[in-house]
C-alpha cells in the first residue's frame, strides 16, 4: 500500500458500511431522506462488479428518497470535479482500513465527500467513519482514486523525477502536471453526486438552493438602505442646524462609500439567487414533462403546448424580477414607516400610509384577476392560430373560403376588452397609487404645521414621505411582475404537479442484479401477465379485459390483431408504461413494486409506433443512446456503429461527414422513413433488454431491409415480442 493510501485509510468507509455512509451523507447534507430502514449492501465480491455497485447505490438512494447521479470525468478535470461535486460518494479501490485486515485489492472502499472547504484552495471536507469532518487535500484523493489505474506510469515518473534531481517538495506537483498532460483524456469514474429527488418538495429544494443568497441579498440591501438614510440624515441635520464641520462631512462621505461594498454584495447574491432558482425550476419542469402522462399530452393540441412553453419561460424571469422588487420594497416600506413615525405629524402620516398599502394590495389583487382573464384569452387565440397553421392544408381543401375567418373578430374584440381592463388597473397600481400618496401625505402634514414643529422634525417627515413614495412605486412594480409570474405558474401547474409524482422504487438488492433461483428449479418466465384489465380514463369499457400471457427466455412472440384491439395498450402495460387497474404482471417472478420502475424499464424495452417515437436535433449517436448511458465511450460508439451496419444503416453513416457524431437535424429531416425506423430499433437494442417489444417497427421497411433487420433483432435480443397487423 502506498504512503498516500496508508495515510488516507482512516477517512475511508468499508464496503460493508456503504448503506450507512450513504444515509449519513444524505442527512449531513440536509437532503431530508425518508425514515425507512436502509437495506444491507450486496456481498463484497459482488460490489467489485461496476454495474452491481452502480445500480445498488442508485437504488439505495432512491429508496431513501434522494438521487445519486453517477459522474464520469476526464483525468485532467478530476480535481475540479471533486471540488465541485459535494455532497458525493467516491469509490476508491484497494484501500486498506484501520484494522489492517487482509482485503481483496478489488474490493472498493468509499469516501464521503461533503464539499469544497471554503476559503482554502485545493481542499475538500470529508466525513470520516467516526462521523468527524476532516479537511483533506483533493490531490490525495486523486492519488488514491487513480493510483491503481496509473500505478506503472506513476512509478516510472517517480524514478524519472528522482534521477533528474527535482527536490521532493516540487516533485509531487511536477508529477501531477506530467500525468495530467499525458493522460488528460483518460476517463475516471466511481463518483456519485447526491441531490434531492426530482419529486421532492419544491419549496424545500428552492430554499436549500437559494437560502444563503436570499439572506445575503436581504441583509445587504437592508444595510445599504440604512447607510443611505443615515448619510442623508447627517447631511440634513448639519444643514438645518447651520453647522457642517469637517467631521460631519467625513462621516457623510464614509457612509456613502460604505454603500458600495454592500451594493456589490447584494448584486452578487442576486445573480447567484437567479442562477440557483432558475436551475431548480428548469430541472423541475423537465422532470414534470417526463412524468406527464401520455394521455394528458394527447388531450392537448400543439397550440396549448406552445403556450405552456412560453409561460414556463416567463415564470423564471417574472418571479425573480417581481420577487426581488417585492423584497426590496418590503425593506423600504419598513424603513419608511420607521422614519415617518419619528417625524412631524407621525399619526396621520402612518394612518394614511397604512391605507395606501392596503389600497395597493387591493389593486394588486384586482390586477391579478384581470391578468388571468387576459392570459386565458391570449392563450386561446394562440392555440387556435397554431392549430389552424398546422391544419392549413386540410382547411384549404375542406373548409369553405367564406368560413375561413369565422369567430376571429369576436376573439379579437374580447382580447381588446380584456387588455383595456387590465391596462387600466395596471395604470392605477403603478402610476396613480404612488403619486396620489404624495398629495395625501402632504395634506396629512397640514395639521402638523399648526403645532409649530421644528425644522428637523419637518425634514424627517418630508424625507419619510419621499422614501415611502419610492417604496410604493417599487411595490407596485413588484406586484405586477409577481402577478404575471403567478398567472404563468398556474399555466405550468400540470408540469409541476406531474413532477410531484414519486416513482415506484424497488428494493436496492433486486435492482442490483437479477434475482437468483433455487438450485434445480426451472427459471421463472421473463414476463408473466394474468387477468390484466386496463381502462382509459375517457372510456367506459376497458380496452383490455382479462389478458393473460407468458413469455419465457428465447421466445419469439408475434401479437397481431385489428386496429383498436388493444395491442399497443397491452405492450405499454407489459413495458411498465401503463399500470393496469387489476390483474398481475410479473417480471422475472417479481412485481413492479418489488423491482421498481427503473429496473423494470431497463429489463423491458419497448419501441413504440412510429408516430410516437422521436428523433431530436442532435447527433446520430445521441439519438441512438437516448435510452442508454451518455456520454458514450469510444467502445460504445464502436458497438453502435456495428449494430447500425447490421441493420443496413452503413450507407447512411458513410454519407454523413461526421459519422455517428453528425447532427441529424430537427425531427430527423435528413433521415428517410425507413432509416428512422431502424434507428428506433437500434436505440432499443443498445439498451440490452431482457425483453424487446417492437410495436409495428418493421412496417416502413422494404423486403431486403426487413429481412436484414429481423435477422439482426433475432441475433441480438434474447426474447422478442413483435406487434403487427394481420
Amino acid at each position: 500500500m502506498s504512503d498516500a493510501a496508508e495515510a488516507f485509510s482512516r477517512f475511508t468507509w468499508a464496503a460493508s458500511r456503504l448503506g450507512e455512509a450513504l444515509d449519513t451523507l444524505a442527512r449531513h447534507s440536509g437532503l431530508s431522506p425518508r425514515s425507512v430502514p436502509m437495506p444491507r449492501p450486496p456481498a463484497e465480491d459482488r460490489l467489485a462488479e461496476p454495474d452491481v455497485l452502480e445500480r445498488w447505490i442508485e437504488g439505495a438512494a432512491a429508496w431513501r428518497g434522494v438521487e445519486a447521479e453517477p459522474i464520469e470525468t476526464s483525468f485532467a478535470d478530476v480535481e475540479e470535479t471533486l471540488l465541485r461535486a459535494g455532497p458525493a460518494l467516491v469509490r476508491v479501490p484497494g484501500v486498506e482500513l484501520e484494522d489492517n485486515a487482509p482485503r481483496d485489492p478489488t474490493t472498493p472502499s468509499f469516501v464521503v465527500l461533503l464539499g469544497a472547504r471554503g476559503g482554502r484552495a485545493g481542499r475538500v471536507r470529508v466525513l470520516a467513519p467516526d462521523l468527524t469532518p476532516r479537511d483533506v487535500d483533493v490531490a490525495r484523493i486523486v492519488d488514491v482514486l487513480c493510483g491503481r489505474m496509473l500505478e506503472h506510469e506513476i512509478a516510472f515518473t517517480d524514478r524519472l523525477l528522482a534521477d533528474s534531481g527535482i527536490p521532493g517538495a516540487r516533485r509531487r506537483r511536477v508529477r501531477a502536471h506530467l500525468l495530467r498532460d499525458r493522460f488528460s483524456e483518460l476517463r475516471v469514474g466511481g463518483l456519485w453526486m447526491l441531490r434531492s429527488a426530482p419529486h421532492a418538495s419544491f419549496p424545500r429544494v428552492v430554499w436549500r438552493a437559494t437560502a444563503r443568497d436570499a439572506v445575503a441579498l436581504v441583509g445587504a440591501h437592508a444595510v445599504e438602505y440604512a447607510a443611505w438614510v443615515a448619510a442623508w440624515w447627517l447631511l440634513g441635520r448639519g444643514a438645518l442646524d447651520g453647522y457642517l464641520d469637517r467631521g460631519w462631512m467625513w462621516a457623510w462621505a464614509f457612509l456613502l462609500v460604505a454603500i458600495v461594498p454592500f451594493r456589490m454584495l447584494g448584486t452578487s447574491a442576486q445573480a447567484r439567487l437567479a442562477i440557483g432558482f432558475g436551475q431548480v425550476l428548469k430541472q423541475r419542469l423537465l422532470h414534470g414533462a417526463f412524468r406527464l402522462p401520455t394521455d394528458e399530452l394527447r388531450a392537448e393540441g400543439a397550440g396549448m403546448l406552445l403556450g405552456r412553453v412560453v409561460e414556463a419561460e416567463a415564470v423564471e424571469a417574472l418571479a425573480l424580477s417581481g420577487g426581488l422588487l417585492g423584497v426590496v420594497s418590503l425593506v423600504e416600506l419598513a424603513g419608511s414607516a420607521v422614519i415617518l413615525a419619528t417625524g412631524a405629524g407621525a399619526g396621520p402620516l402612518l394612518a394614511a400610509f397604512a391605507v395606501w398599502i392596503a389600497l395597493g394590495a387591493w389593486l394588486a389583487r384586482r390586477y391579478f384577476v384581470e391578468l388571468s382573464l387576459w392570459t386565458d384569452t391570449r392563450l386561446t387565440i394562440t392555440h387556435d392560430l397554431v392549430e389552424k397553421m398546422v391544419g392549413h392544408r386540410t382547411r384549404a381543401a375542406q373548409q369553405p373560403p367564406d368560413r375561413a375567418h369565422d369567430g376571429e373578430d369576436e376573439s379579437l374584440d374580447w382580447y381588446i376588452t380584456r387588455s383595456q381592463a387590465m391596462d387600466r388597473t395596471a395604470a392605477l397600481l403603478t402610476t396613480v397609487l404612488p403619486r396620489s400618496w404624495m398629495a395625501i401625505s402632504l395634506a396629512a402634514l397640514v395639521p402638523a404645521f399648526a403645532s409649530h414643529p421644528t425644522q428637523a422634525s419637518l425634514a424627517v417627515a418630508l424625507g419619510g414621505v419621499l422614501l415611502a413614495y419610492g417604496a410604493l412605486a417599487r411595490l407596485a412594480a413588484g406586484a405586477t411582475s409577481l402577478g404575471r409570474a403567478a398567472v404563468a405558474w398556474r399555466k405550468v401547474a400540470p408540469l409541476l404537479d406531474a413532477a410531484k409524482r414519486a416513482p415506484v422504487v424497488g428494493s436496492p438488492l433486486v435492482a442490483a442484479g437479477a434475482p437468483a433461483t433455487k438450485q434445480g428449479a426451472p427459471p421463472p418466465a421473463v414476463l408473466d401477465a394474468a387477468g390484466v384489465v386496463y381502462r382509459y380514463p375517457s372510456r367506459h369499457e376497458p380496452v383490455l379485459r382479462g389478458c393473460t400471457i407468458q413469455i419465457r427466455r428465447g421466445d419469439r412472440v408475434l401479437l397481431d390483431g385489428p386496429s383498436g384491439s388493444g395491442k399497443s395498450t397491452l405492450a405499454a402495460t407489459l413495458a411498465g408504461l401503463r399500470v393496469p387497474q387489476s390483474g398481475l404482471v410479473l417480471l422475472h417472478g417479481l412485481d413492479r413494486h418489488t423491482l421498481g420502475e427503473g429496473a423494470w424499464r431497463r429489463a423491458v424495452v419497448m419501441t413504440p409506433q412510429f408516430h410516437e417515437n422521436h428523433v431530436v436535433s442532435e447527433s446520430l449517436a445521441f439519438n441512438l443512446f437516448m435510452g442508454a448511458d451518455w456520454p458514450a465511450r469510444p467502445r460504445d460508439l464502436a458497438r453502435a456503429e456495428v449494430l447500425c451496419r447490421e441493420l443496413g444503416l452503413g450507407d447512411l453513416i458513410a454519407r454523413m461527414p461526421g459519422g455517428l457524431l453528425q447532427t441529424v437535424g430537427e425531427t430527423g429531416w435528413q433521415l428517410s422513413h425507413g432509416e428512422k425506423s431502424r434507428l428506433f430499433i437500434a436505440r432499443a437494442l443498445l439498451q440490452n433488454p431482457d425483453l424487446l417489444i417492437l410495436d409495428e417497427s418493421f412496417g416502413a421497411l422494404d423486403p431486403e431491409n426487413l429481412r436484414r433487420a429481423i435477422d439482426c433483432v433475432e441475433r441480438r435480443a434474447p426474447t422478442i415480442l413483435v406487434i403487427a397487423h394481420p
